[in-house]
């Protein structure tokens, strides 16, 4: 499983590595959201979220599921401008400048990408704009996260124009609040290792460069297709003549563990990796346990279903859609990961949503070498 970017006849000059404070932010946002996803950022997490005005807190729940689970692609806008320079710019504000050249439709999509990540990947679907069954789709996805999401997403498909402002208005409000300090202290070091990169691949070539971006990455002999391996298919170009061609990597403090791909349809490849790999996590467990829990994580559709409960709380119907199975099938692998105590359920409203436990997980690792030398 992996994710394929064609770069056939790309000129290496159309192959970057910049800094995108904006991306930063949606990283920083999610960790602030999912800060179990980013042990070794704690201290950052908890002190930055103690210290938010609780109006902004607020504010924030309401488009959660856009840095959350799905890192909406409206914090890459360089990405889907047609005819635009295809990298980032140098300030959040003039990034904020290029968002909002994004047309409804763009915004709207890649804001509501959670409602259907295949398709959005794809480039297929009707909008949920115009389209009367799409924009109840939408809804109802937004219903099984919550009331506020469902509020948010109402609010945006009847008022894009004023959720636009809105949005705005509280990415700059985060920007006074928290996040230029944070930019100031860890954009230098972004640069440095842009332009580290840069020289590497004008030095030593792309297959240096990407061994050094991720051991995830790499790219075949004849230089045509870089390829990253990810528990998800997708294939992109960074040759399209609609949008522009050029394949931007952008760093990234608060991203690990997460290699973000931006491959939609009519947008440039974006690489979104993490600078820096924190020691894992981990404690004693039993030997039976250890089996336990490896026995569940071994089934191919239980290690799929996974790769969602990691990133958000999912109901069963939202599972049994993504990945094509029945209600009753996705409870059975359900109950198999609860039983090894590594899933998490709680009800939201009239829906129980699930989550992956991310400690239990990270600890198999080292419960097996413990294991096997006890």
């Amino acid at each position: 499983m992996s994710v394929t970017i064609d770069i056939a006849g790309l000129p290496a000059e159309r192959i970057t590595f910049a800094p995108s404070p904006l991306a930063e932010l949606c990283m920083a946002l999610h960790a602030l959201s999912q800060p179990a996803h980013h042990p070794a950022l704690t201290s950052w997490t908890t002190a930055t979220a103690a210290s938010l005005d609780p109006c902004l807190a607020d504010r924030l729940l309401e488009g959660e599921f856009m840095w959350r689970s799905s890192f909406s692609d409206i914090f890459m806008a360089f990405a889907g401008i047609p005819g635009g320079t295809g990298v980032p710019a140098g300030t959040l504000a003039q990034e904020l400048d290029v968002l909002d050249r994004l047309d409804d439709e763009q915004f709207v999509l890649a804001a509501l990408e959670h409602c259907w990540l295949a398709l959005y990947n794809e480039g297929g679907g009707p909008s949920p704009l115009t389209n009367p069954a799409a924009r109840a789709k939408a809804l109802e996805v937004a219903a099984a996260r919550g009331p506020h999401q469902l509020e948010f997403s109402v609010r945006l498909l009847d008022d894009t124009a004023g959720v636009r402002v809105w949005m705005r208005r509280l990415l700059e409000d985060c920007d006074e609040a928290f996040f230029a300090e944070t930019w100031k202290r860890v954009e230098p070091g972004q640069s440095a290792d842009a332009r580290h990169k840069t020289e590497l691949l004008r030095r030593r070539g792309l297959p240096a460069a990407l061994r050094e971006v991720s051991a995830a990455l790499s790219v075949d002999e004849g230089l045509t297709t870089i390829t990253v391996d990810k528990m998800v298919h997708g294939t992109t170009t960074a040759t399209d003549a609609r949008i522009g061609s050029g394949l931007v990597f952008v760093p990234t403090n608060f991203g690990w563990p997460h290699l973000l791909v931006g491959h939609a349809p009519g947008w440039r490849p974006v690489v979104h990796y993490p600078l820096g790999t924190p020691e894992p996590v981990s404690a004693p467990g039993s030997v039976e346990l250890l089996q336990r829990r490896m026995e569940a994580l071994a089934h191919p559709m239980r290690m799929m279903l996974c790769r969602s409960l990691a990133r958000a709380p999912y109901t069963t119907s939202e599972l049994a859609t993504v990945y094509g199975i029945t209600a009753p099938e996705v409870s059975r692998h359900l109950a198999v990961l609860k039983k090894a105590g590594l899933m998490h359920t709680r009800r939201q409203g009239r829906y129980a949503q699930h989550q992956l436990d991310l400690g239990a997980v990270a600890r198999i690792g080292a419960d097996f070498i413990e294991g096997v030398l006890r």
